[in-house]
């Protein structure tokens, strides 16, 4: 038996065939104009050497050794012709002029309109184009002149002026260009450049989000989960339903940090699914569980909505949670248990106003925060008006003294990111801290 094999379409191999002719065809042009590229006095030289070997055996017929060596000279010159196009361009039309008056060299076949050709093409494609129009008008005025001295020859005239014209024209195509590819191949370097730059910019403000979002929860969790377990040490022995009540949220809080941890350093994980499902971040809908948890953590909260929120986007709902988690964190920290706290949300279309206060201790000095307060500037306050009021417009942030970039720093850069005002400082008369912020919904980064 004969093994069964599928027909070849001959018209198949012929197109494949095709396709390996033209590749190396394009490989074989791409290492020439490499050569070009690297060695072009080279190719300069090869260029003159074969226009003289065209000319040499009717220019050069009845001249002795001098003709020869002049005619030599006078090619060999063209090897430098990009490095000098203006000098070789006079060079090769005085000498060439010369060697036909002086030296007896003969006006045959294309000597020496093919030289003088190659030197004005230079100039038009590599020399200054000052120089050009005086170069064209010598060399149509000579040979206007000679032709007419010898007599009307109009035919030789428009040979030299249709040649003429010719090389210019060339040379200025080419340099146009050469001038447009050198344009793009700029253009698409500076678009290289910002492309990697806004990368760049992208993981820094990427990494500097995560960073926040780590603090956030980190610090809120921890602190809810310390105070809970003070609260079970303290109530373990009087109380124990109490304790083991404490100890169930502690443990609620810890695998709610470790969820919230997942999400946010999840982002950092390559899935290769590529079309993963997104993880929920928290919004506005999560923070009465936000609310729950620390009133579990002993804390006295009240909450105040004013209006019905609008479409604020979930990148504004998250700054709103982060700011309002903060907030109450600090509250914990250094305002204590004892201490009553206020969450106060007003919505008003697409923004969102948020004020978080309590009225236990924590004035500047009094803290742990850089300076002894809490996480503000060297005055223990963060105001970005100049007289201390809530009225400033969007954009607005207060960003003072020397704050780690997560603490206070870090809900203000939330709330600018979303052309609101963040203000925090001590309430009036003293006592409890106030916390303000403004979010505009739409704008910023949408999405967590």
């Amino acid at each position: 038996m004969h093994p069964i094999t599928d027909p070849v379409d001959p018209r198949s191999a012929a197109q494949a065939g095709g396709s390996v002719e033209g590749a190396a065809g394009a490989r074989w042009f791409g290492e020439v104009r490499a050569f070009v590229v690297r060695h072009p006095r080279w190719v300069d030289g090869m260029l003159a050497a074969a226009i003289g070997l065209v000319n040499a055996h009717r220019s050069l017929e009845g001249s002795g050794v001098v003709g020869v060596a002049c005619y030599v000279v006078v090619h060999l010159i063209l090897a430098w012709r990009r490095a000098a196009p203006v000098a070789v361009c006079w060079s090769v039309f005085g000498l060439s002029l010369l060697t036909l008056l002086l030296v007896g060299i003969r006006v045959e076949g294309l000597y020496p309109e093919a030289v003088i050709a190659v030197a004005v093409y230079t100039v038009a494609r590599h020399g200054p184009l000052r120089h050009l129009v005086p170069i064209v008008v010598v060399v149509e005025t000579l040979a206007l002149s000679a032709s007419l001295v010898a007599g009307p020859q109009w035919t030789a005239v428009g040979f030299v002026t249709f040649g003429l014209a010719a090389a210019v024209l060339l040379g200025l195509v080419v340099r146009t260009r050469r001038a447009y590819l050198a344009e793009l191949e700029d253009r698409a370097r500076r678009l290289e450049r910002d492309r990697d730059q806004r990368a760049e910019i992208a993981v820094a403000a990427e990494r500097a989000r995560i960073a926040r979002d780590m603090h956030d929860i980190v610090a809120h969790h921890l602190s809810v989960m310390v105070t809970l377990a003070d609260a079970a040490t303290l109530t373990a022995g009087t109380s124990p339903d109490d304790a083991v009540a404490a100890m169930r949220h502690v443990s609620g809080t810890g695998r709610q940090a470790l969820g919230e941890m997942r999400r946010v350093l999840g982002l950092l994980h390559t899935d290769p699914d590529p079309h993963p499902a997104p993880q929920p971040q928290p919004g506005l809908a999560d923070l009465d569980a936000l609310v729950a948890g620390v009133r579990a953590a002993g804390l006295r909260v009240e909450v105040t909505v004013e209006g019905v929120p609008g479409d604020l986007g979930a990148g504004a709902e998250l700054a709103v949670y982060r700011i309002t988690q903060e907030a109450l964190t600090n509250v914990l920290k250094h305002a204590g248990v004892s201490s009553r706290s206020e969450v106060r949300l007003r919505y008003t279309g697409g923004r969102v106003e948020l004020e978080v206060t309590d009225d236990g201790p924590g004035a500047p000095g009094s803290g742990g925060g850089p300076d002894g307060g809490r996480d503000g500037g060297p005055d223990g306050g963060w105001d970005g008006g100049r007289d201390g009021g809530w009225d400033g417009g969007p954009g607005d942030v207060a960003v003072e003294g020397r704050g780690d970039g997560r603490g206070m720093t870090g809900m203000a850069a939330r709330a600018a990111a979303y052309g609101g005002r963040f203000t925090a400082g001590p309430r009036p008369g003293g006592r409890g801290w106030s916390v303000r912020a403004t979010l505009d919904g739409g704008g910023g980064e949408d999405g967590p």
